[in-house]
């Protein structure tokens, strides 16, 4: 059978094995003690006040969206090119959704089309910009869009922890650290950039939104007694809200932790791996790689380009044992989304055409310079071939 070279993995060692031993034999194995130390790390990692873990990264957007009081008769506004969980997240909650479309070169959403879909549309109660790929959204300019609206955000970090960007000041920020936005949701999947199996967090600054988090991820139940009405022994809980089980373990945490501690050096070899990258297809004609800040600190999860031929491509590519994925498919042209809220293809005319370009190229730490010059190769070969080449199919 042949051996592919996958598009992500995760990467693990014996620290995290030992560690997630430790905890196996302690009297906690659900949330824990050391589920409140991971969120502690990841105050330090995000320079956030307050941070929630919880069973997984769709957890985290369902349960900021509900902090955030988003409901029936309200609207929230996402890109089309984000993994579903986002979008749904809004619909759990009873919410309508509204896109806007995507800046070209960078594939996050366009702040001027956020402007424009925000000024004609007071329903909208909440906003979720998704850091595609690792690349920040302008938040400070999706902030000034917002401002008179009154819209709330909440990013969608689920591929950029870790990360650093600067506001139009020239301020660095870290992703996470809530300058621009009310919460920040994180993803702990394997092909994230810290893994905990599955998991997710939000972060943020509000007391109170950190409160209802806390308890809207274990049921809606509390067991404090200056929450609960009146006295009671000291068994007793009371559910104030409907909600549902949204613990991480704590074995899970404690790969969470040793996760936090490699970052650094993950993320550098990641962004290693995405300059060379970069610099091989610079002048290849029919490859363009997505567009890099300034002073680029990101946190790189995926290697997305916009090629041409992409189906033709993805295909040369499998049949030499590389395997590669498409993110992603544009929300709005899901069934589900056209038959209950009537969305159809021509709605997000840039979105729809990077769709048809989109590729993501293996990228991951454990990724060798030699792994990596063979995917190129096989790049370049495609695109140097005498015969001709598919078009776009757009």
């Amino acid at each position: 059978m042949k051996e592919y070279l996958p598009y992500g993995r995760q990467s693990l060692g014996k620290e995290e094995s030992r560690r997630m031993a430790d905890v196996l034999e302690t009297d906690w194995l659900t949330q824990g003690p050391k589920v409140v130390e991971f969120e502690k790390g990841l105050n330090q990692l995000c320079d956030s006040q307050h941070a929630v873990a919880v069973s997984h990264g769709t957890t985290a957007l369902y349960l900021a969206c509900r902090a955030a009081g988003l409901g029936p008769g309200d609207r929230f506004l996402t890109s089309p090119i984000a993994f579903l969980a986002t979008a749904n997240a809004g619909l759990l909650c009873g919410a309508e959704p509204v896109f806007a479309d995507i800046d070209a070169e960078g594939f996050n959403l366009n702040h001027n089309e956020v402007a424009r879909v925000l000024n004609k549309d007071s329903r909208i109660k909440v906003v979720l910009p998704v850091h595609l790929a690792g690349r920040v959204c302008a938040m400070d300019r999706l902030a000034e869009s917002c401002a008179d609206s009154g819209a709330i955000i909440i990013e969608d970090a689920r591929h950029a922890i870790g990360g650093r960007w600067q506001d139009q000041a020239g301020t660095w920020h870290t992703v996470g650290d809530g300058a621009y936005s009310a919460m920040t949701c994180f993803s702990f999947h394997p092909l994230k950039n810290v893994t905990t199996g599955e998991g997710g967090a939000i972060t943020t600054n509000d007391n109170e939104l950190a409160g209802r988090l806390r308890l809207l991820r274990n049921h809606g139940i509390t067991r404090d007694p200056q929450q609960m009405r009146g006295n009671h022994e000291p068994w007793h809980y009371e559910m104030h809200e409907l909600s549902l089980n949204g613990r991480l373990t704590d074995f899970q945490a404690a790969m969470g932790l040793v996760q936090i501690e490699k970052l650094p050096r993950l993320k550098r070899r990641r962004q290693e791996l995405i300059q060379r990258y970069d610099e091989a297809f610079a002048e290849l004609e029919g490859v363009t790689p997505q567009a890099r800040p300034d002073d680029d600190d990101t946190s790189w999860s995926l290697m997305i380009v916009r090629a041409r031929g992409r189906t033709a491509l993805y295909e040369h590519l499998l049949a030499q044992g590389i395997r590669t994925q498409v993110h992603y498919v544009p929300i709005h042209t899901q069934p589900y989304y056209q038959d209950h809220f009537d969305t159809r293809a021509g709605d997000f005319p840039v979105a729809e055409k990077y769709y048809t370009q989109a590729l993501s190229l293996p990228l991951f730490p454990d990724l060798s310079d030699e792994e990596q010059d063979r995917v190129i190769t096989a790049v370049r070969e495609f695109y140097q071939a005498d015969e001709p080449q598919a078009p776009d199919c757009d």
